[in-house]
């Protein structure tokens, strides 16, 4: 196994690597144009060899353009001629070797492994299944034994723009302690299992730290920001509507606990849905974890439909 040098036969051969697995693939032709970006880069490409130059296996992470390290890994594949029993094993040393060369860069932990572009009936498929099987057990092999199930939602012109809000005021707050305390009242009871997580190992205010800095990073602009209130004065939540290097999409959203159950979270999604249509966006996506049914209801009372559904693995934050 070895990292792909550069362009070049050897990127070439990793990138023709073929399956006919059901599981979504990255197209050579997009890995191109996001290398170019420097999205996907040579030391984020490994590939795993057999003896006679065939690829047998390839791991494609992902970063954003100035990312010191892949954030993400998008493309686990494994070639056909691998015998089924095996693939998960070959696909765990894989990823180790990864993970430790970005470890050996000063990566703190090894990125999250984003299964993506799953439709909503997986389990009834028993390809789909066994194809997402041995992927989940090369993830734990390799230390990312945090998994959750998110479901992807998306708005698009053909749906109407949800109602304009009318019981909460809007106002925009410079101040990213003030927005951090928002955040904290609004993760009060929150259902979001990477945030429970979080706070289960960091504490809640390191976490709320986290998240705000997450979206300071995000392409969105901090002046999109806004916190929400009653007429009187009383913190309701908070929009963050946000962006990534593809697309806009809903980014952060919550509403303050004593008010939960009021159909806030309605107004709170819509004035980002508008925020962004507004300002001319063509789609807008958004991603909720399969246990928080109160939020995909939310998306699909304002106009969101289900595109697919994501497993993400991760490391347990320490």
């Amino acid at each position: 196994m070895s990292a792909v040098p550069g362009p070049g036969a050897e990127l070439d051969l990793v990138l023709a690597l073929t399956s006919a697995e059901p599981v979504w693939r990255l197209p050579s032709d997009a890995y191109r144009e996001e290398a170019a970006q420097r999205q996907y880069r040579p030391e984020w490409t490994w590939a795993a060899w057999g003896p006679d130059g065939q690829v047998l296996a390839r791991a494609l992470w992902w970063g954003q353009s100035d990312s010191t390290h892949p954030l993400a890994l998008d493309c686990l594949a494994v070639a056909d001629e691998v015998p089924a029993a095996e693939r998960a094993a070959l696909a765990a040393a894989l990823l180790d070797a990864g993970h430790q060369a970005f470890r050996e860069t000063g990566a703190e932990a090894p990125p999250l492994y984003n299964l993506m572009r799953l439709p909503g009936s997986w389990r009834d498929d028993p390809e789909h299944v066994a194809a997402v099987a041995w992927r989940q057990e090369a993830a734990r092999r390799a230390g990312l034994t945090v998994e959750v199930e998110r479901l992807q939602f998306e708005w698009t012109p053909e749906s109407p723009l949800p109602a304009a809000p009318e019981r909460l005021v809007f106002s925009p707050e410079p101040d990213d302690e003030v927005f951090l305390q928002a955040m904290l009242r609004v993760a009060e009871g929150t259902l979001d299992a990477h945030t429970l997580e979080s706070e289960a190992a960091t504490g809640r205010e390191d976490t709320a730290r986290e998240s705000l800095q997450f979206y300071l990073d995000r392409p969105g602009k901090r002046e999109w920001w806004r916190l929400a209130h009653t007429p009187d004065g009383a913190l309701a939540g908070l929009a963050i509507p946000s962006a990534t290097p593809y697309n806009r999409n809903v980014g952060y959203l919550g509403v303050v606990p004593e008010l939960r159950g009021r159909g806030y979270v309605s107004e709170v999604l819509a004035a980002i849905t508008r925020f962004q249509a507004e300002d001319g966006a063509e789609r807008v996506t958004a991603t909720t974890d399969l246990g928080n049914r109160p939020m995909a209801a939310a998306f699909t009372r304002a106009g969101y439909r289900t595109t697919e559904t994501r497993l993400i693995f991760s490391a347990p934050v320490e």
